[in-house]
């Protein structure tokens, strides 16, 4: 399942945030210290994650160790959906 989860978030990040076909994001990257997105990337990012795997993402859970990065979204997704 994480395996499909890193997938599914790589590719909404490459079709909505890279904007050359060249660009990479390894998947311990920041996304936002490299500029990949910003503070309004990050709100289209939790309706992305809201949408497609049906959970909520709470205010408190908006923080860099849950979405800073495609690793710690795998992670945190792993552990929201395991909890439902």
């Amino acid at each position: 399942m994480a395996e499909a989860i890193e997938n599914s978030v790589r590719e909404f990040i490459a079709e909505n945030f890279l904007f050359r076909a060249d660009a990479q994001v390894s998947n311990t990257q920041s996304l936002l210290e490299s500029g990949v997105i910003d503070s309004t990337g990050v709100l289209e990012l939790i309706a992305f994650l809201e949408q497609t795997y049906g959970i909520t993402v709470a205010d408190d859970e908006i923080v860099p160790e849950n979405l800073d990065s495609i690793d710690n979204m795998t992670s945190y997704l792993s552990i929201k959906l395991a909890a439902a």
